[in-house]
This record gives structure tokens, C-alpha cells and sequence, in this order.
């Protein structure tokens, strides 16, 4: 016997269901830039394209393993900022980048070799004009006028900025001159460690006073911890001395990236493991009042004055010049470490559509074909219960699109033609829903009940089968999606949310609506519902056992 379904409230059904496709259309058309197209992914629109080249120190070729490393850790940053659809593919010695869309520094930014350190503040100061170039490696600096005084340290951070008005940091990789070969960057990189890097109180005085922060920095991402460092900051206009570096990036075990309501303004929050965490308290407790910099690929990101002890085991910040999406993007980048090579970026370049639009309608047209001939079939076989199928399928349609611009805008979700099959099976396995609901009144009408009856009997040995099915269409999309990579795991990510969708519209729409068909006199009248021969099949079952009872008496 069927276990009783209680009181039904149809209409309360109908009624979530109503306010969570007005709520999803209300954040489409009122927030964000309120577009109502989603977004494509790289076959459907093309692309933007750029190719890192790997610089070693020494100008030798990069390893295998440390290509294959930084394609994995770039993957991670796609995933960790909701970049669907992007490719990173390695190409010789070089790597290739590919995004949706016109966003040439997204993809630059990607490729940041992001080697953090933490750097005690000697000094600063401003930075020398555009065009001054700072002497070669082994020649002679210049001596300081007399009468010049070096610029004392300041126990602030430098230079003092309205976060709400400041550009934002630089953190995109600059593109490589077109003719620099392996030699020539191990050259650059060797002559600017000379002067940047040199312990020569001189030589580095000499170094602030001329380096040049408007030109692309050699020495960026291959700067030795272990000695001191000349640096620009992120916006160009100071010039550090830095001492050794007390903590490696490589100690951070969190970073997240927040609003601080108090300060007005963005920040980074960095969790360090155990020995950073120990470090950065030991020096926070003994250098109270001096200024401390992080210095991110050879540029100082943020330099703020230590105003107490920090005690191990708690966060600390990282401020600057951050706009909301900054700072995601640098919490996102430490938080799944920095890359083994430093690259230089070329010119972005733009990537047609492999498919196009063409694919695009034709993967739209097989999707109406799909939803018309399923439609067709449910009209057949099943005369008006098939209208309140279409009806549910058009609702899940609708509910469909409005989350996929939602997901296109807040996390970057590109539909792709792998993304497209995966909605269209989506209808199918919907369709299976109804085909299993359906045929179990039927099952309920052939031991002799009414319409009105067998609905609540049925759906209530029916909603057991559809959530078991889409439990397990659920967990293979999932399954897929974590093991897959490129587009197919935009096809299992699409399988999943219409697999989902599915549960929500058969218990939202469907049941609803066919417990108020069985209510109706017009819907139970068997011409109109399809259900005439599952009644006279009823009948004369009812009339056997009526005959065999009197056969026997």
C-alpha cells in the first residue's frame, strides 16, 4: 500500500517556484550590468590569447616538469577565480593562455609568477623620473653630491595614498621585447642583481637614486631572498631598500581577500603556517614602529608600519592601492602558490571563434528539435498531460537561462557547445521524470481507482524512482566534472545543474499541476487526460474477479 501524502497545498508549490524565477529575473535585470545575454565560451566567441615565455636566471631552457608544474598551478588560479573555459596549454618552452572574451590582462595576470616575500623597510623614497637608468654591473656608481642628504626612512607607509583614488597595483606580467633571447635575459637579470641587490651601502644608494619604476623590470620574479633588495612599488612612485627577506610566500597557508569597513578600503588576509606564523610574530613584537614590505615579484605591494606584536597563529593584512577585484585576484594567486619560472608576456592577441555562430544555431536548433519531439511524444501517448509537460519544460527553460547569466556574470561561467549538450540531454533526463510519474498512476488507475485517487498514490511511489535517478545522474556529472578537464567540464557542470533543475520542477510544477488536473472534471474525463484505455482495462479486471467470485459461490 502507498504511504499517505498527507494534505496537499498545490498552490503553495506553485507559488515558491514563482517567486524564485522572479527573484532570479529580478538579479539578472537589476544587478550588475543588468545584461540578460550569457556569456560565451572561447569555440562560440573566440578569445584572447597570450604566450608566456619562460626566463630562468641562468638563460637555460626550462624543464618539462616545471612547465607541466606551472601549467597546473595557472589551472588552479582558473578555477580558483571561476574562469570557465579558458585553455592553458604548454607549446615548446613557452605557455599559451587563452580566455573568453577581449580581457587580454585577465590572462596576463594568470601568468604572474607571484613569489612573495616579507622584507624589512630600511628606506624610500621617491622614485626618479622616467628615462634614468640605473648603472650597468661593474661600473663605478656616481657619488652623491655634497651637501645632497639621503632621505631618512619614514615610518609609514610610502607614499601616503586615498586607497579610493590611487590606480590599482600592476600586478600583470610585462610583455617581453620581440628579439630577447635566453642569453640576453640571464645578462639583464645578472646586471640588475649587481646594482639592485648589491651590499654595498653605495651601490644601493646609487641604485634608488636612478632606478627607473615606467620600464619593464628584469629583474621581476628572480630577485635572491637572501639579499637586499632595490624596489619599486606596485604604482611606481617609490623606490625601497629592502633588507633579506625574514618570510618565503611559500609559508602562506590561507589568503583571502575582504573589505575593511573601519579603513575603507580592500585588503588581502594572509594565515601563515607555523614557522612564518612564529617569524613574522617574532619580528612584529621586536620592530614596533618600522615598516615591513611585501614584495611581490620584485615589487613592493604594500609596506605598512608593525603598530603592535602580532601573536602566532593570527592573520595579518595586506593593504594598498586594491580595487574588489585585485584583491581577489592576489588573494587567489598566493593562495595557490607562486609559479617555478618567471615569464614574460606577449602582445595579446585575438583568438576567432573555432565553431562560431553557426555552431552555435545549430546547437540550438538540435535543442528544439529535442524539446518538439519530446513534446510530440507526451501529446500522443499521454493527450493533455502532455501540455502540463511542455508547460514544465518551458518553466525549466526559463529558470535555466536566467541562471546561466547569473553564472556568467558573478563567477564567469562561459557556455560553450560542450556546455549546450549537456543542457540538451538535460531535457531528456526531465522528460523521464514525467514518463515515470505518468506511468505510475496509470499502475494506481489499473487496480481500479479514479484519476482524482491514483495521482497522490502514484506520485507518492514516483518521487522515490525520480530522486534515485537523479541522484545518480547527479553524482556521474559530479564525478565527471571533478576528473575532467577543458570543456568537458562544462558539459558535466551543465548535466548537474539541470539534473538538479530537473528535481526542483517536478516538485515545484509538475505535481502540482496534476494534482489540480485530478480535481478538475475536465482533465479526469478520459478523452481529455489519455487515460481511457487504462480505465477499461480497470473495468474488465474488476468484471473477471466479479465473475470468478460467482463461478466459485
Amino acid at each position: 500500500m502507498a504511504p499517505s501524502t498527507g494534505s496537499v497545498h498545490p498552490v503553495r508549490y506553485l507559488t515558491v517556484f514563482a517567486v524564485l524565477v522572479a527573484v532570479l529575473y529580478a538579479l539578472v535585470f537589476f544587478t550588475g550590468d543588468k545584461s540578460a545575454t550569457p556569456k560565451l565560451g572561447i569555440d562560440l566567441q573566440g578569445g584572447t590569447r597570450v604566450t608566456l615565455t619562460a626566463r630562468t636566471p641562468d638563460g637555460s631552457k626550462p624543464t618539462p616538469d616545471s612547465l607541466r608544474q606551472a601549467q597546473e598551478i595557472i589551472e588552479t588560479r582558473v578555477n580558483g577565480l571561476g574562469v570557465s573555459g579558458s585553455e592553458v596549454v604548454i607549446d615548446g618552452d613557452n605557455l599559451v593562455i587563452t580566455v573568453p572574451g577581449d580581457d587580454s590582462a585577465q590572462a596576463r595576470s594568470l601568468g604572474q609568477t607571484a613569489r612573495l616575500y616579507v622584507r624589512p623597510v630600511q628606506t624610500s623614497q621617491a622614485a626618479a623620473p622616467a628615462g634614468t637608468q640605473a648603472p650597468a654591473a661593474g661600473e663605478t656608481p656616481a657619488q652623491t653630491p655634497a651637501g645632497t642628504e639621503t632621505p631618512a626612512p619614514q615610518n609609514r607607509p610610502f607614499p601616503a595614498q586615498d586607497p579610493s583614488t590611487s590606480p590599482e597595483p600592476a600586478q600583470t606580467a610585462e610583455p617581453a621585447p620581440a628579439d630577447a633571447s635566453g642569453t640576453e635575459a640571464a645578462d639583464e637579470i645578472a646586471a640588475a642583481r649587481a646594482t639592485r641587490q648589491s651590499t654595498d651601502p653605495a651601490v644601493q644608494q646609487q641604485a634608488m637614486a636612478t632606478l627607473d619604476c615606467s620600464v619593464p623590470d628584469p629583474l621581476r620574479g628572480n630577485d635572491d631572498p637572501a639579499l637586499p633588495l632595490v624596489a619599486c612599488s606596485t604604482d611606481g612612485q617609490a623606490v625601497y631598500l629592502l633588507e633579506p627577506a625574514i618570510i618565503d610566500g611559500q609559508e602562506i597557508a590561507d589568503a583571502t581577500s575582504g573589505y575593511n569597513s573601519q579603513q575603507s578600503r580592500h585588503e588581502v588576509s594572509l594565515t601563515f603556517k607555523s614557522e612564518g606564523s612564529n617569524t613574522w610574530a617574532t619580528f612584529t613584537s621586536q620592530n614596533i614602529g618600522k615598516q615591513a614590505a611585501f614584495t611581490l615579484d620584485s615589487k613592493v605591494v604594500s609596506a605598512p608600519v608593525v603598530q603592535g606584536a602580532t601573536p602566532a597563529g593570527s592573520s595579518t593584512s595586506i593593504t594598498g592601492s586594491f580595487t574588489a577585484e585585485s584583491a581577489k585576484e592576489l588573494a587567489n594567486t598566493l593562495k595557490y602558490g607562486s609559479l617555478p619560472l618567471s615569464f614574460a608576456a606577449s602582445e595579446a592577441e585575438t583568438v576567432s571563434a573555432t565553431l562560431g555562430l553557426a555552431s552555435l544555431e545549430a546547437g540550438l536548433i538540435a535543442g528544439l528539435v529535442g524539446l518538439v519531439l519530446v513534446l510530440l511524444y507526451c501529446l500522443l501517448y499521454y493527450r493533455m498531460l502532455g501540455v502540463l509537460t511542455a508547460l514544465s519544460l518551458v518553466l525549466s527553460g526559463v529558470m535555466v537561462y536566467a541562471i546561466m547569466v547569473l553564472l556568467g556574470r558573478y563567477i564567469n561561467f562561459t557556455l560553450d557547445l560542450a556546455g549546450i549538450a549537456g543542457l540538451i540531454i538535460g531535457i531528456g533526463m526531465t522528460a523521464d521524470s514525467f514518463v515515470v510519474f505518468f506511468e505510475r498512476i496509470k499502475d494506481e488507475m489499473r487496480e481500479g481507482r479514479s484519476f482524482r485517487s491514483a495521482v497522490p498514490r502514484g506520485w507518492a511511489r514516483a518521487r522515490r524512482t525520480i530522486l534515485s535517478g537523479n541522484a545518480v545522474s547527479f553524482i556521474a556529472a559530479a564525478v565527471l566534472y571533478v576528473l575532467a578537464i577543458g570543456q568537458v567540464r562544462g558539459f558535466a557542470f551543465t548535466l548537474g545543474l539541470t539534473t538538479v533543475l530537473d528535481v526542483v520542477v517536478v516538485f515545484l510544477v509538475t505535481w502540482p499541476l496534476v494534482h489540480l488536473a485530478s480535481k478538475s472534471p475536465f482533465w479526469s474525463k478520459p478523452g481529455v487526460n489519455g487515460l481511457g484505455a487504462v480505465q477499461q482495462i480497470a473495468k474488465e479486471r474488476k468484471a473477471a474477479a466479479a465473475s470468478a467470485k460467482e463461478s466459485r459461490v
